[in-house]
């Protein structure tokens, strides 16, 4: 939560304020969220309302689907329960425009669900206040979602065909500079470029490409945003067409209309067509390492399972610069020693991380000792459990069905004690009454 808190003041009804800035790739320091916030504070002001609470999300997109916003989850999560974590009563929710809170119906639907759930809210923005329980109040939200639904179509047709119109020009791409050339996209990088030239000859005479990763990391090679080399990363980076000197526009290479031929790229290239075609062919068709960009769908249509407990269901507990929670999912990777062969690192800040076994162990123990009565799975969970005869999938499914997420606090550099208070429940029920009602 935001430090722009305000104190208490009677009369004035307890409104929660909430702040969204979409990817931020240049700048991560949160000035977006923070003058948004501000600005609540003084529509509150403005509008016979005071500011208990603030919830904000940096760099959260809220058109893409599956994209967690820590802030928005937690607010809806006291919205329902009626108050904060520390007792502070909601009676409403301030915000600078609604396509900062929604721009999905399912967004919307969780949170005019949660704003409603009890009487006398209220909402409100700029333009004023707005009654939630009427039909008007309604309708005006869900307009605000077709606007932001058709800006994002609008949006996205245009930046596709600004980058389609640069591919068949023959334009680096934008972004990171590619694994290879220097920061023009044009000139090739001395040392990457003879590396990918090597790799390329290495792997069309048979070499692993695993083995050639393992050469990359320990020659102590990075990636151009700093991670280090692995077989599909080394694979992707062979098999790209801008090696050879052709264009490609989200996986596709592309084709001059009047000749057929591949469009030329305005970089040096690595390797001849010829080279890039024998690399190519060593890799079966529906092969994972081919997979590249998040626009291109997997060929095999199959999707990664949870090899780990705590996956998707740990948040970072870090503090951003803004004071509030990063609450990132933190994902697992492999560890360093064999006390703990795996990890828990947040993916978005990267500042908070714990130990795989430690982690998964917390959850357990919360799970079946340290957690109220009402919060309990049903009885026949912890003798199967303790059996051995539940998979992973299903202890999961165990875990949520009494917990929205844990948050892990940081852990304190160079002690190496295993703190299983590091693990912080977010309960999915407050009382009894809500589990049976949401049972039922």
């Amino acid at each position: 939560m935001s430090d722009l808190v305000a104190p208490e003041r009677s009369g004035l009804i307890p409104v929660a304020s909430y702040a969204r800035t979409s990817e931020a790739f240049r700048q991560r320091d949160g000035h977006g969220v923070r003058h948004q916030l501000r600005i609540n504070e003084r529509t509150a002001r403005q509008q016979g309302c005071r500011v208990v609470a603030a919830y904000a999300d940096n760099g959260c997109s809220a058109t893409k689907a599956g994209v967690t916003r820590p802030g928005f989850d937690q607010m809806i999560e006291d919205l329902v329960r009626g108050c904060t974590a520390d007792g502070q009563e909601i009676r409403g929710v301030v915000c600078v425009a609604d396509d900062r809170l929604y721009r999905r119906p399912e967004d919307l639907s969780r949170f005019y669900a949660a704003l409603t759930a009890r009487e006398g809210r209220v909402y409100l923005d700029p333009q004023g206040i707005r009654d939630p329980y009427t039909q008007d109040g309604l309708l005006q939200a869900v307009r605000s979602l077709e606007a932001a639904v058709t800006e994002t179509r609008v949006r996205s047709r245009r930046v596709s065909n600004w980058h389609w119109a640069r591919a068949v020009e023959g334009v680096p791409h934008s972004g990171p500079r590619p694994f290879g050339w220097q920061e023009d996209r044009i000139t090739l990088h001395p040392d990457e470029a003879v590396l990918v030239e090597q790799a390329i000859s290495d792997r069309i005479g048979g070499k692993a490409v695993r083995a050639i990763a393992r050469y990359w990391c320990d020659l102590g090679v990075t990636g151009t945003r700093g991670g280090r080399p692995n077989a599909q990363t080394v694979t992707q980076i062979m098999t790209a067409p801008r090696v050879c000197g052709y264009r490609a526009n989200r996986g596709v290479l592309l084709l001059v209309p009047e000749t057929r031929e591949p469009v030329p790229g305005q970089w040096q290239p690595i390797v001849t067509p010829e080279q890039w075609q024998a690399v190519c062919a060593t890799f079966s068709p529906g092969s994972l390492y081919l997979h590249r960009g998040s626009g291109t769908p997997r060929l095999t249509e199959k999707k990664a399972k949870p090899r780990t407990l705590g996956s998707g269901l740990l948040r970072c507990g870090a503090a951003r610069s803004d004071g509030t929670e990063c609450r990132g999912a933190m994902c697992s990777q492999k560890g360093r020693s064999k006390r703990s062969p795996y990890v828990y690192t947040c993916r978005s800040c990267g500042r908070c991380s714990i130990s795989g076994p430690l982690a998964d162990e917390a959850l357990e123990r919360i799970l079946f000792f340290d957690g109220p009565s009402h919060a309990l799975p049903p009885d026949f969970v912890g003798p199967r459990w303790t059996a051995g005869e539940m998979g992973l999938e299903e202890k999961r499914e165990a875990i949520r069905s009494v917990l929205i997420c844990c948050v892990v606090r940081p852990g304190v550099k160079g002690d190496r004690s295993w703190d299983h208070s590091r693990v912080q429940p977010v309960w999915r029920y407050a009382t009894h009454e809500e589990k049976a009602e949401a049972v039922s």
